[in-house]
C-alpha cells in the first residue's frame, strides 16, 4: 500500500480549523497501528522550549525547527548543532510516564504495530527510549525523527510508517500531548489521542479521546 505524499491535500488552515478527511469510529481497540510522540507523551516532559529558544538566540513564541529553516545555511547549521547537543543531554535523563509500559504491553500482546514519530532526531529518540526502558517495544526502523520525515504537523511520518506496515490510515492511531501531534494524525486520516495530564490543553476538540494516563486509553473499548 502506498500513500501519495506529494498529492496529499495538507493545508495549515484546514488543520487549524479541525478539518478531518475521514470519519473516525470511537473504538480504538480495533486499530492495529499505533504511532506515538515521545517527549511529553511516552516520557515525562523535560524540554523547556522557551529556555532552548533563549539558548539559541531565537525569538519566543515560534516553533524552533521552523525558525531555523528561515535562517541562512551557516547560521542554521551552527544552531542545529547546538540544538542537538541540548537534546542529547535531555535524552539521557528520560523517564517514562506511569502507565506507558502497561499500554504498550497490551498493544503488543494484541499484535499491534508500534511506531515513534518525533520532532527530535531519530538517533536521539533511540537514546530516549533506552533511558526510559521502552526501547524493546519499538523496532529501530519504526522510530522516525525529523531527519526521516517532514516534522509534525506534516502527516508524512505517519504515512511512511503505514506504508512500511502495509496498513491504511483507518487502522492507525496517533498519540501525543501537543497540537502538532493531533494535526498530523488528522491530516493522515488516523484517530487521535491527546495525553492531557494537567487537564489544560486547548486542543481537545482535535482528539478522538483525551486521557490523563496512557494506560486508560483502551478502557472505554473493553
Amino acid at each position: 500500500m502506498s500513500h501519495d505524499l506529494g498529492s496529499y491535500p495538507f493545508r495549515g488552515a484546514d488543520l487549524a480549523s479541525g478539518w478531518h478527511p475521514f470519519q473516525v469510529p470511537p473504538d480504538l481497540s480495533r486499530r492495529t497501528c499505533w504511532v506515538f510522540d515521545l517527549d511529553g507523551t511516552l516520557t515525562v516532559p523535560v524540554h523547556d522550549f522557551d529556555a532552548i529558544r533563549r539558548e539559541l538566540g531565537l525569538p519566543p513564541g515560534q516553533p524552533i525547527l521552523e525558525q531555523l529553516e528561515e535562517l541562512d545555511p551557516a547560521t542554521a547549521d551552527r544552531l542545529h548543532g547546538r540544538l542537538e547537543a541540548i537534546e542529547l543531554e535531555l535524552a539521557r535523563n528520560a523517564r517514562a510516564w506511569p502507565g506507558v509500559a502497561e499500554l504498550l504491553s497490551t498493544l503488543r500482546e494484541r499484535g499491534a504495530r508500534l511506531g515513534i514519530l518525533t520532532r527530535n532526531l531519530g538517533s536521539l529518540a533511540e537514546i530516549t527510549l533506552n533511558e526510559a526502558g521502552l526501547a524493546t517495544f519499538f523496532a529501530v526502523e519504526d522510530v522516525l525523527g525529523r531527519s526521516d520525515a517532514a516534522p509534525k504537523p506534516s502527516p508524512e511520518g505517519i504515512l511512511r510508517l503505514l506504508d512500511r506496515w502495509g496498513a491504511p490510515p483507518e487502522e492507525a492511531v496517533m498519540v501525543g500531548d501537543y497540537l502538532f501531534d493531533l494535526q498530523a494524525g488528522r491530516a493522515a486520516g488516523a484517530a487521535t489521542v491527546l495525553l492531557d495530564v494537567g487537564g489544560d490543553r486547548p486542543w481537545a476538540h482535535l482528539a478522538d479521546r483525551v486521557v490523563e494516563r496512557l494506560d486508560v486509553t483502551l478502557l472505554e473499548d473493553r
